[in-house]
């Protein structure tokens, strides 16, 4: 009679099937636990949206206490009739009473632009030529003549030069090279700007945690998460460092020029830095367009910095969206404590009033365009 036999497991294969089988009940007990847990445990970041308990006093501010110049506002050519008229309206309501359209173009665009925005309503639009091809740089001339544009685009009107932040970062010469913001051939084109005693407003660079790596401690891991073009990672671009330096570099070449930097020269979360910059180049100004979130979470500093460097800093907003200016006025003109910024992925914080004095109000409202943009009539603000 024969008799089958079980082969007999290993002891290698027998502490395998042990494993599979721990494993298998762990996954089951994380998925049944996973399942059993309250409401909103497993939210995410970006889903979580605390509404605050807190409980202060509040002076929501619609319309800005003085008349305002928006020196950092970008229109395009799409512009109808209806459209500007719409604008104005839109403009009265939050007591802006200039724009400036950094978005003019050049040669025929400039002054389609410039009738379009202005044949209604001389005195309330400024507008700047912008920059942003370089096409051509390796051309000795390249200097001398845009230079020549820029002096034909102000005698048709424009008030100023706008540059563009792919100076620096993405624009690249014939031989595929960066264009460092700090270059010699476009020297010419800052000179000729101080001769026509016009203003140059460049936007340098970005945020500097776009250029840190995208991990737990970058303080705008959100935005680049929604945004990844957004990143400037090293092995295609160059430091924030570099950038800026080359910056300040050309600042320093071209002092009879009057610069601009847009956007606090990213210093806004380090204003002693950029204090710094600016006791050190008297030619250069500043403006506040999209870093409210920085200013509004350092109240007392920023209030005290703002008081320092009352002479050398604009109004801009950059973003046309008229509720969104309601945040700039609460933030400069109150005293209000811990209230929302507008969008979450540039601050995840709260922020706080400045409360700043009447007198620093106005030269940053107005007072300070008027010195630097030329042709803004300046009757109808007050003294």
């Amino acid at each position: 009679m024969t008799h089958s036999s079980t082969p007999s497991l290993s002891m290698e294969q027998t502490a395998n099937i042990m494993r599979f089988l721990f494993f298998l009940t762990l996954s089951l007990f994380v998925s049944l636990a996973a399942q059993t847990q309250p409401p909103g445990q497993t939210i995410s970041i970006e889903e979580y949206e605390p509404k605050s308990t807190l409980v202060v006093p509040a002076h929501p501010v619609t319309q800005a206490k003085f008349p305002f110049i928006d020196v950092h506002n970008h229109q395009f050519f799409s512009l109808t009739t209806d459209r500007v008229d719409t604008l104005v309206m839109e403009m009265d309501k939050i007591n802006m009473a200039v724009m400036n359209n950094l978005s003019g173009g050049t040669g025929e665009g400039l002054k389609t632009m410039i009738a379009k925005l202005k044949r209604a309503y001389p005195k309330r639009f400024t507008v700047f030529a912008d920059m942003r091809n370089y096409d051509g740089i390796d051309d000795p001339d390249f200097g001398k003549k845009m230079a020549a544009r820029l002096e034909e685009d102000v005698k048709n009107g424009a008030q100023g030069l706008k540059i563009y932040k792919n100076l620096g970062l993405d624009a690249k010469d014939g031989k595929g090279k960066r264009i460092p913001v700090d270059d010699p051939r476009l020297d010419p084109l800052w000179e000729k700007a101080g001769e026509l005693h016009i203003p140059v407003f460049i936007h340098s660079g970005e945020p500097a945690s776009f250029f840190d790596p995208q991990d737990k401690y970058n303080e705008r891991w959100l935005e680049l998460k929604q945004f990844p073009n957004r990143a400037r990672p090293p092995e295609r671009y160059p430091s924030w460092e570099q950038v800026m330096s080359e910056q300040r570099h050309m600042f320093a070449k071209h002092p009879k020029t009057t610069f601009v930097a847009a956007h606090l020269a990213w210093l806004g979360g380090d204003l002693g830095r950029l204090g710094a910059m600016l006791d050190s180049l008297p030619n250069v100004y500043t403006e506040i367009g999209a870093v409210l979130a920085e200013i509004g979470r350092q109240p007392r500093f920023a209030r005290e910095w703002f008081i320092k460097y009352q002479n050398r800093v604009l109004f801009g907003k950059d973003i046309w969206e008229p509720s969104e200016y309601h945040y700039y006025f609460r933030v400069l003109e109150t005293a209000d404590e811990y209230f929302d910024y507008y969008r979450k992925r540039h601050a995840f914080w709260k922020m706080y009033g400045l409360n700043l004095p009447d007198d620093v109000l106005k030269k940053l409202y107005y007072k300070n365009a008027l010195r630097v943009i030329p042709g803004i009539d300046p009757r109808g603000f007050p003294n």
